[in-house]
């Protein structure tokens, strides 16, 4: 970890208050957001330095909590499925509702991610009136823009208002390409103010890739349903990954699960962006619930015996790839004197990882996960059915506490490598940069035959292997959704959904709640 990261965390004063006005799950805008400066002790409105903590905080729990960026993302998708277990994980349907396209503007995850990103941009948007210096400024605004986007992407919609301005009056919205270039002008305008690093900040090389994103999916924000690619935004793609390939900052980590591991921020040499979470020390985050929503309580006491990966997609990766799964050694990690799989993909028979000794369910059954899995499970054996995908490895070392050390990954240099590779097959010119090769066939070569990864050489590419491969590598890293639609196979059949879903589920409608309170928003089409 960087010291003075830490340090900065631990300044959480006003970072409370900012966090407290600009994330609350409530359904309707708090109105007692609208505080003065004169309201806020001069003392601590002045530490501009707090304030740009808290507004890091506010978007902890949207991105680290499984339930709502997440949840959103991956369980609309052929990659993740909540099934209901008899009498666990219903929650009034919520999560089948989600897997299988039949939310409504009244769907609690849908309400809650709307709100989260909202209090990001609240939290970014107050501090900006505190003079904080270029920086800090251009710091704040990355943040706000970077939770537009996700509101664009969800939703089409993106309330925003000037600093000062009164919450009492109803937020201004921006929607579809003009919402996209406002978010475009403000990451160009703050990136020459952004540090060049650590990780744990938004920075210069985190500006390059939130922008190949901009560039790659403006298509999408245009027409959703029938996306295009211009080959100027395609050469912009490519001419920002040459950027960061050619800084030589990044390369492969030594095992695929070091980019996600305690201590991740140190080990994991492909990170270019992500949140800090200090293992032990208060405020950690809610990234925790990514190890906790999936595994069994007889693997892990706070285990919640929840979603799982499925079959189809699990099925898209060599036996020999080790993004699949790995027994992997952390410091106050268990012994696991089996060398059992303890991360990745879990299938089969799970193991007690101090003694080795083969684990049984509630029931006594033995503990055997399987492929097959429905997204309502009855009968004897509940707690079986369902692979069930583990990003993070667990920190042991900081687990009864609550407060973790792996840092959640917003941005890695392989993402880069794959969006050259498909701004490449849309028309982008080539180009060779850091030794990866000139086509989109040796970019992703590159990514699957590091001895990280140990899959082999695919002989040939399209779209639809290039699909799979980001499958692959970005597994649960919140973008299959966003994938899926670029590549316009967001609506069709997928596992326990046999259907192809209306066009209306492109996008989530606004809230009701939201609509009731601002007549700015429009509802989302079929909704």
């Amino acid at each position: 970890m960087i010291m003075s990261i830490k340090h900065k965390f631990l300044q959480i004063g006003l970072s409370g208050l900012v966090l407290g006005l600009g994330s609350c799950t409530d359904l309707v805008e708090k109105f007692q957001g609208d505080l003065t400066a004169n309201q806020i002790n001069s003392s601590t409105s002045a530490n501009t330095a707090a304030l740009l903590t808290g507004v890091y905080n506010s978007v902890r729990t949207p991105f680290q909590d499984p339930q709502q960026v997440h949840a959103l993302s991956e369980m609309t998708t052929d990659a993740l499925m909540g099934p209901t277990r008899g009498p666990d994980w219903d929650d009034n349907g919520n999560w089948r509702q989600l897997h299988q396209h039949k939310w409504d503007a009244n769907h609690i995850r849908v309400i809650n991610t709307f709100n989260g990103m909202g209090g990001g941009i609240y939290a970014a948007t107050d501090m900006l009136r505190f003079n904080p210096t270029p920086q800090q400024a251009a710091e704040a605004r990355f943040i706000r823009a970077w939770c537009m986007y996700w509101l664009l992407d969800l939703y089409d919609q993106v309330p925003y208002r000037e600093p000062g301005e009164s919450v009492v009056q109803a937020a201004k919205v921006r929607k579809g390409l003009d919402a996209l270039n406002y978010i475009l002008s403000e990451i160009t305008a703050v990136q020459a103010n952004l540090p060049n690093g650590p990780a744990g900040l938004a920075n210069k090389d985190a500006a390059r890739v939130f922008l190949m994103k901009i560039y790659l999916n403006k298509g999408v924000y245009a027409n959703r349903a029938a996306p295009t690619f211009a080959a100027e935004d395609m050469n912009k793609v490519i001419s920002l990954a040459d950027e960061i390939i050619n800084s030589n900052k990044y390369q492969f980590a030594a095992n695929y699960y070091d980019n996600f591991a305690p201590a991740n921020t140190t080990i994991g040499k492909e990170n270019i962006w992500t949140q800090e979470n200090v293992g032990g020390v208060s405020p950690s985050a809610n990234l925790r619930s990514r190890w906790v929503t999936y595994l069994h309580p007889n693997q892990n006491p706070t285990g919640n015996n929840g979603w799982v990966s499925l079959p189809d997609y699990y099925n898209k990766y060599e036996a020999t790839d080790k993004r699949l799964g790995d027994a992997y050694k952390s410091a106050g990690g268990l012994p696991n004197p089996g060398n059992r799989i303890n991360v990745g993909y879990l299938l089969g028979q799970q193991y007690n990882l101090t003694t080795d000794v083969p684990l049984k369910d509630r029931a006594g059954n033995a503990l055997i996960f399987t492929k097959e899995v429905k997204i309502i499970e009855t009968g004897a054996n509940l707690e079986e059915p369902g692979i069930r995908p583990l990003k993070y490895p667990i920190d042991y070392a900081n687990d009864g506490s609550r407060l973790i050390d792996n840092d959640y990954v917003y941005f890695r240099m392989p993402d880069v490598l794959l969006m050259k590779a498909e701004a490449i097959l849309r028309g982008g010119t080539a180009t060779n940069a850091g030794g990866y090769g000139n086509t989109a066939l040796s970019l992703v070569n590159a990514i699957r035959t590091h001895p990280s990864r140990g899959a082999s050489a695919l002989p040939s590419i399209n779209l639809d292997v290039l699909l799979d491969e980001r499958g692959r590598e970005l597994f649960l890293e919140n973008y299959r959704r966003q994938d899926l639609i670029r590549f316009g196979k967001y609506l069709q059949p997928f596992y326990e959904k046999n259907y192809v879903s209306e066009p209306k589920y492109l996008l989530f409608p606004i809230p009701t709640q939201q609509m009731a309170v601002n007549e700015n928003y429009s509802q989302n089409p079929g909704y």
